[in-house]
């Protein structure tokens, strides 16, 4: 067991919509990613995603609004709601979600990480 310095593993990697995982609690993992430009719309129909903002700024587009999150904000995008995050500029984002969950859901596309890297 050992402290983990968050903004210290941003620091380890450089590629935006790639999450890496931090620790695992309860089945579930932490998360990071650093986000620029536009991800793709999808959602998870089981699960929840929530997403804390480090540092910059998340835009969340759901279908009948917008989100927008800064420094130090979080939302929680409930399950089965599609979402579409992007980011103007690099924000570095700080995610809990079950271990099963696949980052872009129900949309497989060249972002779609299967198996994060531990880092």
């Amino acid at each position: 067991m050992d402290k983990v310095n968050v903004s210290d593993k941003f620091k380890l990697f450089s590629a935006h919509w790639t999450p890496k995982i931090l620790g695992e609690v309860n089945g579930s993992y932490v998360k990071i990613f650093k986000a620029k430009g536009e991800f793709v719309w999808h959602s998870h129909e089981h699960d929840d995603e929530f997403f804390l903002v480090i540092k910059g700024q998340l835009h969340i587009k759901l279908r009948d609004k917008e989100i927008i999150l800064n420094e130090g904000e979080f939302f929680i995008v409930p399950k089965g709601v599609e979402h579409l995050p992007y980011a103007n500029e690099e924000a570095h984002v700080l995610l809990f979600e079950p271990k099963e969950v696949i980052n872009t859901g129900d949309a497989a596309s060249e972002k779609t990480v299967a198996n994060p890297e531990w880092i």
